[in-house]
């Protein structure tokens, strides 16, 4: 008996997580402390914590915004000679000039033991060439700098796990393969194109790890999709002495004003469900750029309003969240004030990553090594406090974990630091679980 089935698609979501880890704690023995090979994995990634933090260093000390194409491909070619003498098959795959977008770094190994493991990474960060907030510094057991934690700490993790491994001979007849994309803050649009080389590595694997921001004593399970939605509104233009009266209608703001009322009143409430309106542009004239978010708009207070555009997101645990919450729009949108008319569209950015079983098994298996390290337990992450990534776009292939990287705070912002301690914890436990699945 489905005791689940009576309730909704998202709902079910929302109860599968938080009932799934009582059922996991239990289903999933593993052996007690580290083995001496595991031993031996944690002691070497302590030998090279030096060089871990130096790579840190380089690596931030190259620009690489999203649209800085030339400062994203620098940071591919040094993690390009980081992995190449690990055994792997390095390949920079560019994207198609139309996409405005840097490419991608992948590394392949393929072999027959154990599980297929896709570690995913990124180049890129929030901050253009020309920031001010450009080095690498240390402080004391901290430092900061432009993508130390968001998250060119997560790719270094990803490094000196599998140097470990590779030192100690661990890697042979594995299947890895390492995908660090040069657009995660800003993916390339349309996502079939920019993120068909992660999906397709996704299908040789079968769990997947992301390597984002980690916070102390959890992992994430779970992270909520972005969908994009701009809505248009348009009313007659006229003298504002006529504004309601049936010939000149109410205007295209009070239409709008309806309209996102009725967001806030009938749409909004769900877990995990939330919708923001980012842009509003209303008046006579109304000029929006949707590829840079900016745009311009004229009126007169005499003069009612001729157009409104306004651009927002929508954020979903699941599709059926998603479409649910598409359709309630849509409906809202349709019921016109007298003397105007609206549309709404919207465009798929990041899927969800639905909480499912096979990642909390994962989350079973990442506990127990936590546990053996000496760590202590780890949880799941409340997905409504994580944004998306790109760990998504996989999470229907296969089991999926995130936030194994370092931790820091201050992330997209000048602020952002990494607490360096954090960087051989989160190796050791990347490189314990590796080793784990491919034995």
């Amino acid at each position: 008996m489905n005791l689940l089935k009576p309730f909704s698609c998202h709902t079910r979501a929302a109860l599968l997580f938080c009932l799934i880890p009582l059922l996991f704690t239990v289903v999933f023995p593993q052996p007690e402390g580290l083995t001496p090979v595991e031993q031996e994995i944690a002691a070497t990634v302590e030998q090279q914590s030096d060089q871990a933090v130096d790579l840190l260093r380089r690596s931030v000390n190259i620009n690489s915004g999203t649209f800085n194409v030339k400062g994203v491909r620098r940071v591919g070619k040094l993690f390009q000679k980081e992995l190449a003498p690990l055994g792997f098959d390095v390949q920079w795959i560019d994207m198609p000039p139309e996409l405005h977008r840097a490419g991608h770094l992948f590394a392949y190994r393929r072999g027959t033991r154990g599980k297929g493991v896709l570690l995913i990474g990124h180049l890129d960060t929030v901050f253009d060439k020309n920031t001010p907030f450009k080095r690498f510094e240390i402080h004391d057991t901290t430092a900061t700098g432009p993508g130390t934690e968001d998250m060119k700490g997560g790719n270094v993790v990803i490094v000196y796990a599998l140097k470990a491994l590779h030192d100690l001979s661990l890697l042979e007849n594995t299947t890895i393969i390492v995908a660090l994309h040069g657009d995660e803050e800003e993916a390339g649009r349309p996502t079939s194109i920019s993120r068909r080389d992660i999906q397709a590595a996704a299908e040789e694997c079968d769990v997947a790890l992301g390597f984002e921001g980690g916070v102390s004593g959890t992992i994430t399970v779970a992270r909520r999709g972005i969908s994009g939605w701009r809505l248009e509104t348009a009313g007659i233009r006229g003298h504002s002495s006529d504004i309601f009266n049936e010939n000149s209608g109410n205007g295209a703001i009070y239409e709008t004003a309806r309209i996102l009322n009725g967001f806030f009143e009938e749409v909004r409430g769900e877990e995990y469900l939330t919708f923001n309106p980012g842009v509003i542009l209303g008046g006579t004239e109304v000029h929006f750029d949707p590829a840079l978010y900016r745009g311009s708009a004229f009126g007169l207070a005499n003069v009612i309003a001729q157009k409104v555009v306004v651009s927002g997101d929508l954020r979903f645990i699941s599709d059926a969240q998603k479409d649910s919450a598409r359709a309630k729009m849509r409906t809202i949108v349709a019921d016109h004030l007298p003397g105007t008319s609206a549309s709404i569209s919207f465009t798929d950015s990041y899927p969800a990553m639905a909480p499912t079983e096979g990642n909390y098994e994962l989350l079973a298996l990442y506990d127990q090594v936590n546990r053996d390290l000496g760590y202590g337990p780890i949880e799941a992450l409340d997905p409504g406090s994580r944004g998306a990534a790109d760990v998504s776009f996989v999470a229907r292939l296969v089991d999926c974990l995130d936030g194994l990287g370092v931790e820091g705070n201050g992330g997209h912002s000048i602020h952002e630091k990494v607490y360096l301690p954090s960087m051989d914890r989160a190796t050791k436990r990347a490189a314990v679980l590796v080793y784990r699945l491919t034995r």
